[in-house]
Parts: structure tokens; C-alpha cells; sequence
């Protein structure tokens, strides 16, 4: 084991980290997106291949040879758009940013406001807010805005007459990513009958993601988040307030 070290060059090191470090970007822009499941599927059919070599399922081991012989033509072919997504992000964005702070918190102090203007008018919405599972697979069927956080945009959204206030406005990196997002909903027997469609979408998505979910009761005008399929209801603007800024760490 040392004399594998003494013979580490600092080269190797740097080549190992650079190739550690693209592969995390990678699993970062592509978690929580339908690429992932994808990428299952593929792990699923290689691991089929070796077995069928160790089995001595000859047919089967032909079949998924001939498969693998393609896999980088099928592997763009299947992942085009999210090759150029992470093109694009790279080409953008700088590598080691981060979310801001002060940002992230005013963002937090906007959409409060409006879901507490919005309770007040028992106007109906459902809001989401990305943490680390990436929320993609839904910002993609949606109406993309890519626009700041403002209270006069979140409230205009879901008003009655809006055309885009069916479904969720999704909330990533501090922005408006997406509107008319549309969610899973839960099969939770165990959910109380009074929760209507918006909280099913809502604990739907947290079953499967680590997002949290405002919802706005449209009948009840309260308030009500949702984190890891637990519904937490009545809250008022400080306590919504709070509950998020723990969230984010703000």
C-alpha cells in the first residue's frame, strides 16, 4: 500500500479529482430527472449482460451485445436533450456557485407575502420549492418563465383569470422556473378526505422528492406546507415564514 503512494504523482491526483469532480456535476444535473431513471434502466441491462455471459445464456448474451456494441450512438440518441441542457449550464453558469443568501432569502420573504395575500382572497395555489432532488422532469411539462421571485408575479399567477393558474408554480435556485407544472398525486389511503387535489399533488411530489410544497386551500383560505409527505396546516405568515427559513438555512 505505500509503495503504491510513494509512486502517486500529483499529476494522478489532479486527474482523479478532475474526473470525480465532472462526474458529480453529472449525477447533480441530472437527478431528479426522467435522464436518471434512464440511466437505471441501462445500469439494469448491463448488469442482465454480464449475467447471461456467467449463466451461459448464449441468445440472451448475443442479443445484449449487439445493444452495447450502440451504446454511445443510443445513449445520445436517448439523452440529446439533456447532453445539451448540461451544455448549456456549463456554458452559463460558473461551476462552483452556489445559491445566494441574501437572495434566497428575499425570495423566501416574497413568495410569504403572496401566499398570505392570497389566503386572504381564498384564491387557490400550490407552490414548490426545489431543495436538492431536482424538480426538471416537472418544470419541463410546464409554462417556463425563468423569472425573479415577486409577490405581484406569484399572486398574478394563480388569480382565476390567469391562464397558467391550472397546476404548480415551481420555485428553483431562487427563481421562477416554471408555471402549470402538474404533480403526482398521492394514493395515501391514510390522507385525511379533506384534503383536496392541490395537497395530494403536493404530498405526491414530497413522497418522491425532498421539495416543500406551499398550498393555499381555495374553500378554507389556510395554509398549509408540506415537507416529506407531512402535512402541516393553519399556518399563519410568521410561522410559514419561519417554518421555510429553517428549511433554507436562511
Amino acid at each position: 500500500m505505500l509503495e503504491i503512494f510513494s509512486q502517486l504523482r500529483w499529476q494522478d491526483v489532479v486527474d482523479i479529482g478532475i474526473i470525480a469532480f465532472v462526474i458529480y456535476r453529472l449525477i447533480h444535473m441530472i437527478r431528479g430527472t426522467r435522464a436518471m431513471q434512464m440511466i437505471i434502466g441501462l445500469v439494469v441491462v448491463l448488469l442482465a449482460y454480464v449475467a447471461s455471459q456467467m449463466l451461459g445464456l448464449f441468445t440472451l448474451n448475443w442479443v445484449l451485445d449487439n445493444f452495447l456494441g450502440s451504446i454511445i450512438l443510443v445513449v445520445i440518441v436517448i439523452f440529446q436533450s439533456d447532453i445539451r441542457r448540461a451544455l448549456t449550464q456549463v456554458g452559463t453558469t460558473p461551476l462552483f456557485s452556489g445559491p445566494d443568501r441574501i437572495e434566497r432569502g428575499q425570495a423566501l420573504e416574497e413568495i410569504t407575502k403572496a401566499v398570505v395575500s392570497l389566503a386572504s382572497k381564498r384564491v387557490g395555489a400550490l407552490i414548490v420549492l426545489e431543495r436538492e432532488v431536482g424538480l426538471n422532469e416537472y418544470i419541463e411539462v410546464g409554462t417556463a418563465l425563468d423569472a425573479r421571485v415577486s409577490r405581484e408575479l406569484v399572486e398574478s399567477v394563480f388569480l382565476p383569470h390567469s391562464p397558467i393558474h391550472d397546476g404548480a408554480l415551481v420555485i428553483q435556485k431562487g427563481r421562477v422556473a416554471a408555471a402549470r407544472c402538474f404533480l403526482p398525486l398521492s394514493v395515501d389511503s391514510g390522507l385525511s378526505k379533506e384534503l383536496g387535489t392541490r395537497h395530494r399533488a403536493a404530498v405526491g411530489l414530497t413522497e418522491e422528492t425532498d421539495a416543500a410544497a406551499i398550498v393555499v386551500s381555495e374553500e378554507q383560505g389556510k395554509i398549509s406546507l408540506v415537507v416529506g409527505s407531512k402535512v402541516t396546516q393553519d399556518l399563519d405568515g410568521p410561522q410559514l415564514r419561519g417554518a421555510l427559513q429553517q428549511l433554507f438555512g436562511t
